[in-house]
């Protein structure tokens, strides 16, 4: 019973978190797995009035929806960095992949998907290294 309310939590705070995204627009359609937490949660948020009442919740077995795909490229990432010395260096890497994958996917304002110069750009300005 504990674990169901944790899990509902979290998967209310997720879609909080990805429906405030700046890139998100108001969602027609959410698509996740089977997790018996994401209904509920979504109800939640539909009576608190952050997810339109019109906005129907699809449930698919497999990992073939956007929300489970997006993990796929931090996955490769995650494999090779195993063996971390601390929660914390992990936490860190981490936030660190997910940054790289937004400019990549062109999440940041002002930088486009696949305009490499100005992804390079963002990058250099953000750890300016000496040449």
């Amino acid at each position: 019973m504990l674990r169901a309310k944790r899990d509902k939590a979290a998967a209310k705070q997720f879609f909080q978190k990805a429906l405030n995204a700046s890139h998100n627009v108001t969602a027609r359609v959410i698509t996740v797995d089977k997790n018996a937490a994401y209904p509920p949660a979504i109800q939640q948020l539909k009576d608190e009035k952050v997810i339109p009442d019109a906005c129907e919740v699809r449930q698919v077995k497999y990992l073939n929806n956007i929300v489970e795909q997006d993990h796929r490229f931090i996955k490769r990432f995650v494999r090779s960095g195993l063996g971390f010395k601390s929660l914390h260096a992990a936490w860190r890497t981490l936030k660190g992949f997910e940054a790289t994958n937004m400019i990549r996917k062109g999440q940041i304002e002002g930088i486009e998907k696949g305009d490499i110069k100005s992804q390079v750009q963002f990058i250099e300005a953000l750890f300016p290294i000496a040449a």
